[in-house]
């Protein structure tokens, strides 16, 4: 044996042992992967040993390159031996950490209620869907024309009175009613036409028990040929007997700018006649304002406040409980 043979051997043998004791006393996975780049690496410390082969005859080399194999196998089956055996004892530690002690008292979390509002707006759309009414909503901030004018409502109207607007400094207003809704529609919708608009509105109203200058309303639109009042009547009245049940029904002659005929609707509870909502046949110069033909279609709308209706089902004495958020009243319904 050459003496560059014995150094090789002596070189791998140091190796062998010093990179054994390393990998027993790694502690991380990081620590590990360094170990393997610095002894098995491209520039690793088994390479550096094994580039002294070029000095050696052609017949010491398979003797030093079976030696260098064996090392190399060896250093890779406690790299991977480790490195499984710290992954285990990882995965161990995070699920000591993270055991669920069924035996601890759970965490109270209160189960979410709908808000009265909610819920009456959601029970009267269930109704229209089922009559085949799709919903649609609008801006809260509108122009004049889209609140008014387009509504048969010109700047000298009477009608105007009605309803105490709130305008903004550029000119537009916050909408008094969801009308509105059905105008935007209505530009860029052919009849047939079959629209429940709910959504808030503003007016300034003083508030008090029964009024509030920020309510909700939900209205009805459905344009086609040969509608009539009729139709409007059977309508309202298939709602009002899925809200309120079978209740005694009455229409008394009204008046609003954008239909012709109107009327109010009243139903009977608890022992007296109670006013519900609006409703008329859609006045021609609506439909006229939108592109509609009024010989050839006609229309119905009607609507309500969200609400009159909450109170009413709910037995509510006053409107301003819908909105103090105050859970002692919220979590009766």
């Amino acid at each position: 044996m050459t003496t560059q043979v014995k150094d090789l051997e002596n070189q791998l043998a140091e190796l062998r042992q010093a990179a054994l004791a390393a990998i027993a006393g790694a502690q991380t996975l990081e620590s590990v992967e360094q170990l393997r780049i610095a002894y098995l690496g491209k520039k690793g410390e088994l390479s550096v040993v094994l580039g002294g082969m070029g000095k050696l005859s052609a017949g010491d080399r398979p003797q030093i390159g079976a030696l260098a194999n064996q090392v190399k196998e060896l250093l890779q089956t406690n790299l991977d031996r480790k490195r499984t055996d710290l992954l285990a004892a990882q995965i161990q530690a995070q699920l000591e950490a993270e055991t669920l002690d069924v035996t601890m008292p759970g965490f109270y979390r209160p189960q979410g209620r709908v808000h009265p509002l909610q819920s009456t707006i959601d029970r009267a759309l269930d109704v229209f869907v089922g009559l085949g009414y799709t919903v649609e909503q609008g801006p809260e901030m509108e122009t004049d024309y889209y609140n008014f004018g387009a509504l048969n409502t010109p700047l000298d109207h009477p009608a105007r009175d009605m309803q105490d607007t709130f305008y903004l400094p550029d000119g537009n207003l916050l909408r008094t009613h969801t009308s509105s809704v059905q105008i935007r529609h209505m530009e860029t919708n052919e009849p047939p036409i079959r629209i429940a608009a709910p959504g808030r509105c503003y007016r300034r109203d003083t508030e008090d028990a029964t009024h509030a200058a920020v309510f909700h309303q939900l209205e009805i639109l459905a344009v086609d040929e040969g509608l009539t009042f009729t139709d409007l009547k059977g309508t309202v009245k298939t709602f009002l007997e899925e809200m309120f049940g079978p209740v005694p029904i009455r229409f008394r002659a009204s008046y609003f700018p954008f239909t012709e005929p109107s009327a109010e609707v009243d139903v009977q509870w608890n022992g007296r006649w109670l006013e519900v909502l609006g409703c008329g046949m859609v006045d021609p110069n609506v439909l006229k304002a939108v592109g509609y033909d009024p010989e050839v279609y006609t229309g119905f709308a009607a609507g309500f406040g969200v609400e009159r209706f909450a109170m009413v089902l709910h037995q509510i004495d006053d409107i301003r409980r819908l909105y103090t958020s105050d859970l002692r009243f919220l979590n009766q319904f």
